[in-house]
Order: C-alpha cells, then structure tokens, then sequence
C-alpha cells in the first residue's frame, strides 16, 4: 500500500486541481493564461534565476578537491528539482539522485551527504524564516479574512518551529553513527562496516555548521535571493496574466504557498495543494479565483518547461555513467586479452628455441645399410 502511496495522492491532488478550475469557470482561467501568451514561458525560464542561488549556495557547503563548478551544480540543482517536484519520491529522491552523481563526481561520500543533509536543514531554517515575515505582511494587509488565515498560518510555524529548531541541534549529536550502530546490533553485526562511514558523515555535518560565516551567509543572503528570484517568476506570472500586484505581495504569495506545498511534501508536485494556496493566499490579498487559478497554471507550465528536461537530463546523465562503466570494462577485458596473447606467445618462444637448438646439436641420422 505504501508503495502506491504517491500515485494515490497524486491522482487524488489531480482530481481536486481539476475540480477547482471547473468550479472557478476554466474558460476564463484558459482565456487569461492565452492572454498572456509568450509572457508566462519568460515568467518560466526566469526559474533559472533561483536555481543559479541555490546552486551557489549548495556549492559553498562542500569542501572537497573535486567539487563541481557552478555549471555542474546548476546541473544538479536542475536535475534534483526535477526529480523531487514531477516523480512520486516525497522530495528526497531527487537528493539520493544528486548524492550518486555527487559521488561519480569524485566527492567523497561522507562530504557529499553532509552537504545534502546541511542543505535541506539551512533551506527549511530560512523558509520558516520568510513564512513568518510573509504572515506578517499578510496581517498588516487590509483585506477581510487576511486575519484570520494569518492566524492560522502562525499556529502551523509555532508547531513547526520547534520540529525545525530539534532537527537542527540533532545533528550535533552524531545521529547517523548512533542509528547505524543501533542496526548493527540489530543484526548481529552484519552492518559493521557501514559505521565508520556514518561518523565521517556525522563529522562532516559537524564541519559544515561550525563554518559560521558560510552557514549565515547561506540562510540571509543566498536564500533570500533564491526567495526575491522565486517571487519575481510570480510577479512576471501576474504581471502577464493582467493583474498588477507590489513586489512585496509577489513575495508573500511565494513563501506561503511554498511553505504550504512543503507541508504536503507527500504530494508529487503539490497537484492540488499548490492551486489550492495560491487561491487561499492569493484571495486574502486580494485576487480572484480565475487569476489565482491561471498563475497556478503558469507555474505548472514552468514545470514543464524546466523540469521534464530536467527528467531526460537525468536519464541521459545515468546512461552515460553506464556507458563509461562499459566502455571502461570492455578496455579491461581487451587490455587482459592483449596480455595474455603476448604471454604465450613468450612462453612459445622458448619452446621453439630449444627445439631448435636439439636439432642442432643431434648426431646426423646415418643408415645401418651403410
């Protein structure tokens, strides 16, 4: 059941987007986004923007000999969002994928997994940091409901808090040494091995968070140019769809609804949930259905765009990881062949010369009849 789990809740997040545009009459919806044409591919590609930020600061996290350039790691950004927003994997399989292309890289395993985990930590610090100033731009906002949605957004940050504040300080307490010797005693020591590697993981994290200037540098200024990039796709989307908003409104609609799509991480793409935040947060500042429900549509059209290549990237990135792997055993298998060839044919050469030389040196063969 559990491995049906994300298809379930995708169908199920399809079916609610879907009721949503039919209740909000889809010709209009469909009439704005035709509107705005070439306008919401340019709000599309203008995605690049917050992944370049995130792949500097991802980038800054590794210390390694062999960390890839800023093109690589734009590469993996791209690779890693794809996988996480269009594939059923809860969003983390998008960062298994990029620690085994981290790994063919030449990084070495403990540091691409410190950077990954520190990663994720640093991202969901920085998003509770920007959901709160988003509520409080959002209660100071002269709508009517705007209080009370504030209000309950609030209630999800103090909840949410405290698990963010734990999963931080945990880290410090070598959790993945702990919980691999805990299942090396489970199983009698079969994972043995695996405990070494998990300390140097641990070790890594450890590094990374004593880094203070890289750690601040990350959350205040990275982070809030990935956020200030993100919010302009929205404000380019809305620009385009007709609707004149401030900035800083562009910038309250993308942490909210971010926030509320990473709640709903269980749900492949926020199908459902993410049209569902855009009109919750979108009304409360004041928008109607139809343009909640048309940027909705743009940003799903900028999933299309950025992330099914991104899905081929992928697949031609593996592909060529096992091409190598072929071609470099087919190189091992003639080079062998080769030396083993030249082998007996030194081995022979003795033979033969011995041979010869006991022709030589034999008595010439004479006829008794003689």
């Amino acid at each position: 059941m559990s491995k049906h789990l994300g298809g379930i809740a995708a169908l199920a997040g399809l079916l609610v987007s879907l009721w949503l545009v039919w209740h909000s009459n889809p010709g209009t919806v469909l009439g704005l986004m035709r509107a705005a044409g070439a306008g919401l591919v340019l709000a599309a590609v203008a995605h690049v923007l917050p992944m370049l930020a995130n792949a500097r600061d991802w980038q800054t996290l590794i210390r390694d000999a062999n960390r890839p350039s800023l093109a690589g790691m734009l590469r993996l950004v791209w690779i890693r969002e794809s996988v996480n927003c269009m594939l059923p994997v809860a969003r983390i399989g998008g960062e298994v994928v990029s620690f085994r292309m981290l790994k063919k890289r030449g990084v070495r395993p403990a540091t691409a997994a410190a950077s990954l985990v520190a990663d994720v930590q640093l991202t969901l610090i920085s998003q509770l940091l920007f959901t709160m100033i988003g509520i409080g731009v959002l209660v100071g906002h002269a709508q009517s409901g705007a209080w009370r949605l504030a209000g309950d957004l609030a209630w999800g940050v103090v909840a949410l808090a405290p698990i963010l504040m734990l999963f931080a300080l945990v880290q410090h307490a070598s959790p993945f040494e702990r919980l691999m010797r805990l299942l090396n005693r489970v199983t009698s020591g079969q994972l043995a091995a695996l405990v070494g590697p998990s300390a140097q993981i641990d070790q890594s994290i450890k590094l990374i968070w004593r880094q203070r200037g890289v750690v601040l540098r990350y959350v205040f200024f990275w982070q809030t140019l990935q956020c200030l990039a993100t919010a302009l796709e929205i404000w380019l989307a809305l620009h385009f769809l007709g609707a004149h908003v401030s900035f800083l409104e562009a910038v309250v609609i993308e942490s909210l609804v971010q926030a509320i799509s990473s709640a709903a991480f269980f749900v492949p793409g926020g199908l459902g949930v993410q049209e569902g935040g855009f009109i919750v947060i979108g009304g409360a500042l004041g928008l109607d259905p139809s343009t909640c429900l048309a940027l909705a549509g743009a940003r799903r059209l900028r999933d299309l765009l950025i992330y099914i290549p991104g899905l081929f990237a992928w697949q031609v990135a593996e592909s060529s990881g096992m091409l190598a792997r072929l071609t470099g055993a087919l190189r091992s298998f003639l080079s062998a062949n080769r030396q083993t060839r030249a082998g007996d044919s030194q081995s022979r050469a003795p033979a033969e010369s011995i041979k010869a030389a006991d022709r030589d040196c034999a008595p010439p063969f004479r006829s008794p009849n003689r």
